[in-house]
């Protein structure tokens, strides 16, 4: 009994073998995974990341090469670990660290276990890694950016993380990818297409060779090069003018949507975060008090200040509760209810629209304001009127541009007030909303795209900094015109309002010569909270414009953070950028000098200074000290040589 259960027993594990081989043989034999296949090493062979261009075709961002020593865990025999960690230049409990991070992530399958070598450490490890088994030097590309010129237009490379990994399968540990800006954005443009080869391994472990005569293996194929839309003389001179100040600069070409310019201050060279030194360098910047790595020209939301102004002006017109010529009495401010909203105007000076907006008069917007709230007698469905005409010019949303990050901004309507007045709701409880105040908050970029929609009478292409890509065209969403819920004709007043700021406004002593600007100042009050307390600390000074007033070639939006007033620091800086780019030149010397001149450092250092301060201190000015303007004054000459 006990022989024919035995012999039962082997007949039917024999069945099962057989059964099994023939399921792992025949059955599922063609979803054989070679990734899987413990039996072949996969070894990646990376490719060139793609090139990227200024408009005119100045070369940006090139590669360099870089040297990673890879790690296969369940390969590596015991060696000698000061050796080795002498040749790498790292401690013992350095190696431990890294070498249980790669175990940890996969003990079969290759991981960096340094990267960035230098290539004189290349070739001197180069020469013992036969001694160091489950060991081997991968080369890829670093990013070498050729001037220190658009880092948060850039941006940067960096190593891939667990989100990354279990977003994309393409990426395995160790792989870089673009973090921020352009990089960011055009990622799969740039990066190309990682080669493969499978390499048959027998039952020591050891090389065999190519997996059946490299069939499946696969070479890489290039990254696309990109061209972007950026003026790399325009970006740069720009981000000289806001050297030792804080804000944001955009620039966009009207009759494209193209973005110019996009300064973001205080900057820092792109190359800081290229290879080992990147993490440490970017916990630096990002710890940072003045935050370089915050893109202040799309991410810094602020109150517009006057030039939203523009922006109700149209909508009273398009909404017929005023007219070009209709005048309002300003009595040095606006008084409704016991609040007073100073002005600059004299007592009893008349305004029309134009004048209005060419002396920025406050008592005149803010009865435009209250007439598009009012114009029902139904406050709660005027203001809704007045957002969806503010909405239409792109503010109050994303723009859905192609710059990876963004804010949204704010444009108030009667849902966001109805917590705070659920039942009755008149225009003078949001009249700050008039002098672009309050509750409306835009992005610098945004504002620029609404000048930009001005400039063209009524429409806009969405703001992007791709021009073209080798191989491709660019997305429709760039090339499709967006037309705002204003009609054509209203546009003419306020641009003539907006051209009489620089000639007899707020923007006089700004001219420049055969150049017709069109402009609007602004002003922007700064509260903090400092311990707890909310604070007012100089004002924010803003500018927007556009050129020439006929045939507009940039639009520009220009947010200098504690910069006093308008046409101090922003309309200073706004007026050079635009001759800059028309001209190609400079003949505004007196703004140039009295830019590179000051500097706003000691207002960013007031609320950490522990003493006393004041606010918008008119007659107090910093200068840079003599190293410093020598430097900047090299930098502009630079600029001016061919």
């Amino acid at each position: 009994m006990r022989q024919l259960f035995l012999f039962v027993s082997i007949i039917f594990v024999g069945i099962l073998f057989i059964f099994r081989l023939f399921y792992l043989q025949v059955y599922t034999s063609n979803e054989h995974d070679l990734f899987e296949d413990n039996a072949i090493r996969k070894v990646y062979d990376y490719p060139k990341r793609g090139f990227i261009y200024d408009r005119n075709g100045e070369l940006l961002v090139a590669n360099q090469p870089s040297y990673d020593v890879m790690v296969i865990p369940r390969e590596v025999e015991p060696l000698d670990t000061l050796e080795f960690c002498s040749l790498l230049k790292i401690d013992k409990e350095q190696f431990i660290k890294r070498f249980n991070r790669a175990k940890h992530y996969s003990p079969r399958l290759p991981s960096v276990l340094l990267s960035h070598l230098s290539k004189q450490d290349y070739a001197a490890l180069q020469e013992k890694m036969r001694k160091f088994e489950g060991f081997y030097i991968q080369k890829r590309s670093l990013r070498h950016y050729q001037r220190t010129i658009g880092a948060n237009v850039l941006g940067d490379i960096g190593e891939v993380n667990t989100t990354d990994l279990k977003k994309d399968s393409y990426y395995k540990m160790g792989d870089l990818k673009g973090k921020q800006g352009v990089e960011a954005s055009y990622e799969k443009t740039l990066r190309g297409v990682k080669g493969i080869k499978f390499i048959q391994k027998d039952r020591f472990n050891r090389n065999i060779g190519p997996y059946k005569n490299s069939t499946f293996d696969t070479i890489p194929e290039q990254g696309k090069d990109i061209t972007i839309t950026i003026d790399s003389k325009l970006q740069e001179y720009g981000e000289l003018l806001m050297q030792n100040k804080r804000g944001g600069v955009i620039a966009i070409e009207p009759a494209s949507g193209e973005i110019l310019a996009m300064v973001a201050a205080p900057t820092y060279d792109p190359n800081l975060l290229v290879g080992r030194e990147r993490s440490k360098n970017f916990i630096k910047l990002r710890d940072s008090i003045a935050n370089p790595l915050f893109n202040r020209s799309i991410q810094g939301v602020y109150e517009p200040g006057s030039p939203f102004k523009l922006m109700n002006a149209l909508v009273g017109l398009q909404e017929g509760v005023i007219t070009p010529n209709e005048t309002v009495t300003c009595y040095a401010g606006y008084k409704y209810g016991n609040r007073f909203m100073k002005c600059h105007c004299y007592i009893g000076k008349r305004n029309n629209m134009i004048s209005g907006i060419q002396e920025s008069c406050n008592a005149y917007f803010s009865t435009v304001y209250r007439k598009i709230l009012d114009k029902n007698s139904n406050a709660s469905e005027g203001i809704d009127t007045w957002s969806k005409h503010a909405k239409s010019f792109g503010l109050g949303d994303y723009l859905n541009n192609d710059l990876f990050v963004g804010q949204k901004g704010r444009i108030p309507n009667r849902a966001y007030y109805k917590q705070v007045y659920p039942k009755t709701f008149y225009s003078t409880y949001t009249i700050s909303n008039a002098i672009g105040q309050g509750e409306v908050a835009t992005t610098p970029i945004q504002l620029a795209n609404m000048v930009a929609a001005i400039a063209n009478r009524g429409y806009y292409y969405t703001p992007h900094i791709i021009k073209s890509i080798e191989g491709e065209t660019v997305p429709d969403k760039f090339t499709k015109i967006k037309y705002t819920s204003i009609d054509k004709q209203h546009f003419e007043p306020v641009i003539e309002g907006m051209q009489q700021v620089y000639k007899r406004g707020t923007a006089a002593s700004l001219q420049v010569k055969d150049i017709d600007i069109c402009g609007k100042t602004g002003t922007v009050e700064n509260f903090v909270v400092i311990d707890s307390v909310k604070t007012q600390l100089t004002d924010h000074s803003i500018f927007v414009a556009f050129a020439p007033k006929n045939d507009p070639k940039i639009a520009i939006a220009v947010f200098v953070e504690n910069g006093y007033w308008g046409s101090r620091f922003a309309g200073k800086i706004a007026s050079l950028m635009i001759e800059k780019h028309i001209k190609n030149e400079i003949t505004r010397k007196d703004l140039e000098e009295w830019i590179i001149r000051h500097s706003l450092e000691d207002e960013y250092a007031k609320p950490y200074s522990g003493e006393p301060f004041r606010i918008n201190e008119y007659t107090k000015l910093q200068f840079v000290d003599d190293s410093e303007y020598k430097r900047l004054k090299r930098e502009l000459k630079k600029l001016q040589t061919p």
